[in-house]
């Protein structure tokens, strides 16, 4: 049987007539007489026929934008379940929403939101048929039973969208106004209570940050009266005690309500669902979506790459996390700082001294309004060293990648290496304000890393990004850090990440929005104990994966290790 081939070209980057169709004229099968890739009528870009393309990749290599992608199926696959158009992105079957929670995991562009937006009916099937729209009735004859009965149902969905800063611009009102407006079942206090907005409910959105405005947004799909729930990403910008709080609502809510949610941190993936479904495929191209699993065994078998039951290997290496957190960078101080003393608008910060090695990584963790975006900043305008700073907010100027990057000192190697391994290339003929926020947050980071600097700070550096970038990230960011003899801080909530990337720790403990006290760098065990500590929250390491877990509340394994006062992977 002919392997079955996806191709995809990227029309934000294709030149056309700039590059005089380079990919027509080297291509094999129309070299030889027959039609492959030809110009399309209406808008005179390129066009891959599939049947008749040979999978020699000749196009991919000689395309100057690298727009143009080619992958044979691993395995045969039936119709896509949707596709955009031509030469477009495609999803291979969809996951469904059933009694309790059921979480989605899966590298970035594969489809994840493109198959909320099918479940949610924003957008309809097609079946790979882009040129046709099909009645309901044509498509719930080529449904499975399972399917059908979903869609046959008078379902009614609400869906927190990825991406909640364009709230703020599209809503000109207060928090209390959009929950009042948004609301159909009488639900506006119990929102309030759940999410914690009591303090924030007559200030305005774009007044709000980012965690606060996520907690706005998930109340307002919260009071919509709603049979199936949809969540994209909601722990970004949330803490680790929000994340907690957040995981605590989806299963409470799983009690009366269908609800699915798409998270990135396997931590609290793990901790709120019930079941999974992995998301794989290769990112803008193709996505397939897997069989339905329990939530501990379907998170290994991702960080594995091997799913058991359709006997599928997805990715050609394992996720590894290592048992041993990273121990602590011995030699003398390479930079220090003063005790930090700040207060302004109703909120004070205490810093202790602190100081930080050559090839050493200090995480910076705590919960949000406590100081640490402040504290970072005051580290940046540190004098007699250079410092390269990765804010927590990135805003997209009207700028092409490849002259942001071009305006900055690199260091060549680093910026070749990052470029390839986090997928810069196909991005640098792009404008900022084309990306999404996994691309943003790619360009940030790579950009910040890639600069010459003596001191690297990174604040909240896996915003958007997947499971899969954010541990790649973490072994490049410890590999150059090691390597260069530079020196790196890095606030992040994923305690998989930071335990990854870290040495050591600072740890922010205070009164959000009123005092934040910032200790000096600590011992990783010693820091991290005191900050699940003041969350409540103990920590084991999965026996399969090492991966870290949340003991549930009150469970024996909880109750023991509080009592040992030993929060932080009991062995």
């Amino acid at each position: 049987m002919k392997k079955k081939r996806i191709a995809v070209i990227d029309r934000e980057l294709c030149t056309r007539e700039k590059c005089g169709y380079l990919c027509m004229a080297v291509c094999p099968v129309n070299r030889m007489g027959e039609e492959c890739i030809t110009k399309e009528e209406e808008t005179n870009f390129p066009l891959i026929n599939e049947l008749a393309c040979i999978g020699c990749s000749i196009c991919v290599k000689k395309c100057p934008v690298r727009a143009i992608t080619v992958i044979n199926l691993a395995e045969e696959k039936d119709n896509p379940i949707f596709q955009y158009g031509p030469n477009t992105f495609r999803l291979y079957g969809l996951p469904l929403p059933k009694k309790g929670v059921v979480g989605i995991v899966g590298k970035n562009g594969v489809g994840k939101s493109t198959s909320i937006k099918l479940l949610s009916k924003q957008l309809k099937p097609n079946f790979g048929d882009y040129t046709k729209e099909y009645a309901w009735e044509e498509i719930l004859s080529n449904f499975n039973p399972e399917l059908r009965e979903y869609f046959s149902s008078t379902h009614k969905v609400a869906v927190k969208p990825q991406n909640v800063l364009p709230i703020a611009e599209a809503f000109d009102g207060t928090v209390e106004e959009l929950i009042k407006k948004m609301d159909e079942r009488n639900a506006l206090n119990r929102a309030v209570k759940i999410f914690g907005l009591e303090k924030i409910l007559k200030r305005k959105l774009n007044q709000l940050s980012g965690g606060e405005l996520q907690k706005v947004a998930m109340a307002a799909v919260y009071v919509k009266d709603a049979t199936v729930y949809f969540f994209d990403e909601p722990s970004t910008y949330l803490d680790i005690g929000e994340r907690i709080n957040t995981a605590i609502f989806m299963k409470d809510f799983s009690e009366e309500k269908s609800v699915m949610v798409v998270e990135h941190d396997i931590t609290i993936l793990d901790y709120m669902s019930d079941y999974i479904y992995i998301f794989y495929g290769e990112e803008n191209v193709y996505g397939v979506v897997s069989n339905i699993k329990p939530v501990r065994r379907g998170i290994n078998e991702y960080l594995t790459g091997f799913l058991s039951d359709e006997n599928t290997r997805f990715r050609e290496h394992e996720i590894k996390i290592s048992r041993y957190s990273e121990s602590e960078v011995s030699g003398p101080e390479f930079f220090s700082y003063d005790p930090v003393v700040q207060e302004f608008d109703g909120f004070s910060l205490r810093a202790e001294r602190g100081g930080i090695r050559r090839g050493e990584i200090i995480g910076i963790v705590g919960r949000n309004a406590l100081g640490k975006t402040t504290f970072v900043k005051a580290l940046s305008s540190s004098k007699n060293i250079t410092v390269s700073y990765k804010p927590q907010y990135i805003k997209a100027e009207d700028a092409v990648v490849r002259d942001v990057f071009s305006s900055r000192k690199l260091l060549p190697d680093v910026f070749e290496e990052a470029k390839v391994k986090f997928g810069i290339e196909k991005l640098l003929e792009k404008n900022l304000k084309e990306l999404s926020g996994g691309e943003l947050q790619r360009v940030a980071d790579v950009l910040a890393l890639s600069t010459e600097a003596d001191v690297y700070l990174f604040d909240e550096p896996t915003g958007f990004l997947d499971v899969e970038q954010r541990l790649a990230f973490s072994d490049l960011l410890r590999r150059v850090i090691n390597e260069q003899k530079k020196a790196a801080f890095v606030v992040d909530h994923d305690v998989v990440f930071i335990d990854s990337v870290a040495s050591r720790l600072i740890v922010f403990t205070g009164e959000p929005s009123v005092s934040g006290f910032a200790t000096s760098p600590m011992d990783k065990r010693e820091g991290m104990n005191l900050f699940l500590k003041t969350m409540g929250i103990t920590m084991r390491r999965d026996k399969e994966t090492n991966r870290p877990r949340i003991n549930k509340p009150d469970s024996v394994l909880d109750r023991e290790q509080k009592q040992r006062n030993a929060y932080f992977y009991s062995e």
